[in-house]
C-alpha cells in the first residue's frame, strides 16, 4: 500500500445522487432512547439493501412476509454494552408494519441462548412503522456484545409486508416460521431457511461516554471502523457459505477493528442496475457516510463497469448483464473522484484497491484488459486516494499476472475462493498497521 500525503477535502457532498431518507441519527443515543448519558456507537455489522428480486438463489424477497417471524443471524465485528439494530425499507412503495423485533446470543441454528433475549422498542414502543424509502433505527437495548460473537435477531409482522427490501447473497442461513416466534429460544418453529437477508441492514453497538469499550487507549471515544465497499468480490461470493470467510470477516480477525461489508454482488460505479442495485455513487452516503464510528472505506469496484460489455457480447449472455455500455478508464476514474469528494466530505480515509486479475473469466477481453490496466495505474500513481492497497499483485498468477493465482480462484477465474479472501484481508491489514 503507497500512502500518498494525507489530506481531507472539504467538499460538500454530491447533490442528489447520494442522498437518502434516515430516520433517527446515526450517533449518540441513550439507553432505551430517552434521558440517559450519551454513547458512542460503532456499526459492529451491516449489509446493503436491494431492491426485491429473483436474485441467483430463491429469496423470500418478491412475495414478502405474512403473520411471520423472521430469524437471521449475524456476526458482529464491533462491542458494546448496549446494541440497536437498523430496519431499511428503502425498496418498499408502502410503509412497513413492524409488529415487533428481538434481539439475542446466537446459539445454533435458528436456536439463540435462554436468558439473552430482549425486546426492542423503536421510539418506546414495541412496534414501529417505517414509511416507504426510509430506514428506522431502533432504541438501544442493554446486551453485552463481544467481538467476532453472533447475534439473533427476529422481526414478526402480523399483517402482510408486500415486496421486502432485502440483501441478496448473505452466504449465511435466514430462518422463517409461521405466526410470532420472536421469544423461541428453540428453533423447531423455523422450518425454511434461505441464504439472503430481509429488511435488517444494520446492528449497532455502543457503550456510555466514558466506559471503557467504545473508547480507545488514549481515552478518547474511538472511531476506527472500516467498510469495505465493492461489488461481489467483497459480498464474499466464492466464500463458504455459514462460515464467515468474506475478505471483510477475516479483515475484522486480523485488525481487531470493526469491519462492515458494503458489498453488493454485480454492482456497479456508474449505472444502476434491477439485479445489482444503485450505482455506487447513488448508495454511498446510505451505506458508508451514514454509519457510526467508521474512519476509513476501502473501495474495490470497477470490474463489472468494464466486464459485463465483454460478457453481454458472448453469445446467449444473461439478461441480468444490462445495462452493459463500454465504459471508458476516464469515465470510472471519474466516478472513484466522486467517491473520493464524498468520502474526504466526512473525514473519512479513502483507500482505492486495484482490480483483481481476471483473465479466463466472462468478464475478459480486449476492452476490459486495456482499462483495467489503466485504471490500476492510476490508482498506483495519482495519489487522489489517500492510500492504495494493490490487490491485482497480490493475487496475481506467477506464470501470468492477468490471471488470479489458481491457489486463491474459485471456479469462475473472477472471483477469489477461501483462501484468495484471507489473502486479500492480509493484504488490507498490513497496509493499514503502516
Amino acid at each position: 500500500m503507497s500512502t500518498p500525503s494525507r489530506r481531507r477535502i472539504a467538499a460538500p457532498l454530491v447533490a442528489g445522487a447520494l442522498a437518502v431518507g434516515i430516520l433517527a441519527g446515526p450517533g449518540e443515543a441513550a439507553p432505551g432512547g430517552v434521558g440517559a448519558a450519551p454513547v458512542d456507537w460503532n456499526t459492529a455489522w451491516g449489509a446493503s439493501p436491494q431492491m426485491p428480486s429473483t436474485g441467483f438463489t430463491p429469496n423470500w424477497s418478491q412475495e414478502g412476509f405474512s403473520h411471520q417471524s423472521v430469524r437471521q443471524v449475524v456476526r458482529a465485528t464491533g462491542s458494546g454494552d448496549m446494541v440497536r439494530i437498523r430496519l431499511s425499507n428503502a425498496y418498499g412503495t408502502s410503509p412497513l408494519h413492524l409488529t415487533g423485533a428481538t434481539i439475542a446470543r446466537t446459539a445454533q441454528g435458528a436456536a439463540i441462548e435462554k436468558g439473552s433475549v430482549r425486546h426492542l422498542t423503536f421510539g418506546g414502543r414495541g412496534s414501529a412503522r417505517i414509511p416507504a424509502h426510509a430506514e428506522l433505527r431502533s432504541d438501544s437495548t442493554t446486551l453485552r456484545l463481544k467481538r467476532l460473537e453472533s447475534v439473533t435477531v427476529t422481526l414478526y409482522f402480523a399483517g402482510t409486508t408486500g415486496p421486502a427490501t432485502f440483501h441478496a447473497q448473505g452466504w449465511t442461513d435466514t430462518y422463517r416460521a409461521d405466526g410470532d416466534h420472536r421469544s423461541d429460544t428453540a428453533g423447531s418453529a423455523y422450518t425454511s431457511s434461505t441464504a439472503s437477508w430481509y429488511y435488517l441492514s444494520g446492528v449497532e453497538a455502543g457503550a456510555s461516554q466514558g466506559g471503557t469499550s467504545a473508547r480507545n487507549a488514549g481515552g478518547r471515544p474511538s472511531k476506527d471502523g472500516i467498510v469495505v465497499f465493492g461489488d461481489s468480490i467483497t459480498d464474499g461470493f466464492g466464500s463458504t457459505p455459514g462460515t464467515d470467510r468474506r475478505y471483510s470477516d477475516a479483515l475484522a480477525e486480523l485488525t481487531g477493528r470493526p469491519v462492515v461489508n458494503a458489498g453488493i454482488g454485480g454492482n456497479l460505479v456508474l449505472n444502476d442496475s434491477a439485479w445489482f442495485g444503485e450505482r455506487a455513487t447513488a448508495r454511498f452516503r446510505r451505506d458508508v457516510l451514514d454509519q457510526p464510528g467508521i474512519s476509513t472505506v476501502v473501495i474495490l469496484q470497477g470490474v463489472n463497469d468494464i466486464g459485463f460489455s465483454e460478457a453481454a457480447a458472448r453469445p446467449d449472455p444473461p439478461a441480468t448483464y444490462k445495462p452493459a455500455p463500454t465504459v471508458s478508464s476516464r469515465e470510472l476514474i471519474a466516478g472513484y473522484r466522486e467517491l473520493i469528494r464524498a468520502a474526504h466530505s466526512r473525514g473519512l480515509e479513502a483507500v482505492g484497491a486495484t482490480l483483481l486479475p481476471f483473465k479466463g473469466s466472462d468478464h475478459w477481453g480486449p476492452h476490459a484488459a486495456r482499462v483495467s490496466n489503466e485504471v490500476n495505474d492510476w490508482i498506483r500513481r495519482a495519489g487522489e486516494f489517500d492510500a492504495y492497497v494493490d490487490f491485482d499483485t497480490a493475487l496475481a498468477a506467477p506464470s501470468d499476472p492477468d490471471r488470479l493465482d489458481p491457489a486463491y480462484a474459485s471456479e469462475d477465474a473472477l472471483h477469489p475462493d477461501d483462501t484468495g479472501y484471507r489473502v486479500m484481508a492480509d493484504t488490507v491489514a498490513r497496509a493499514l498497521r503502516h
